[in-house]
């Protein structure tokens, strides 16, 4: 991973609510942390000793942390109701989720409809949307067939790895 990598990886962690990223891939290791306890005013990357010609120690440079979003207030709880509760229940719904980490897009561009939409009919294969990862844009495929009843993630919304992204009725 050289310097330019790096930097946009930083780029696109300040974008997200992450706290913490860890990345290994061969002898290469890095770890990206935003904060501390105390309120935090730097984000820290370490890369490990790594075989180089001409010195053999650790690369460690600070980085300002993007500021603090304050946090959204919480809204007030309500007990939900036995109609709400059996809305709720997706165990009988099959899961579409992301085998990466980026940023969520329904369509290839905001001109174009969306890949998939609730009520659409999708087949094992099909795409269902975009990820976009490190400046590339990774099409994802459904693992499973049927008719979409929920769309979980709202479009250009930051996505973790496995998290859901579409609920599926396979009837």
């Amino acid at each position: 991973m050289n310097f330019k990598e790096i930097q946009d990886l930083i780029k696109l962690i300040n974008k997200t609510n992450l706290t913490e990223f860890k990345m290994k891939d061969g002898e290469f290791n890095i770890s990206i942390k935003k904060g501390d306890e105390e309120g935090g005013k730097a984000l820290v990357v370490q890369q490990p000793v790594m075989q180089y010609p001409s010195a053999q120690m650790p690369m460690q440079q600070a980085f300002p942390a993007a500021p603090a979003t304050p946090a959204a207030p919480a809204a007030p709880a309500t007990p939900a109701t036995p109609a709400e509760e059996a809305k709720e229940d997706t165990s009988k719904y099959l899961e579409v989720k992301s085998p990466i980490v980026g940023t969520f897009y329904r369509s290839a561009s905001p001109e174009n409809p969306p890949y998939a939409k609730v009520g659409d009919k999708i087949e094992k294969g099909q795409v269902v949307c975009i990820v976009e990862a490190m400046k590339l844009f990774n099409e994802i495929e459904s693992e499973v067939s049927g008719t979409i009843v929920k769309v979980m993630v709202e479009d250009a919304q930051p996505i973790e790895y496995d998290q859901v992204l579409f609920l599926v009725d396979p009837s």
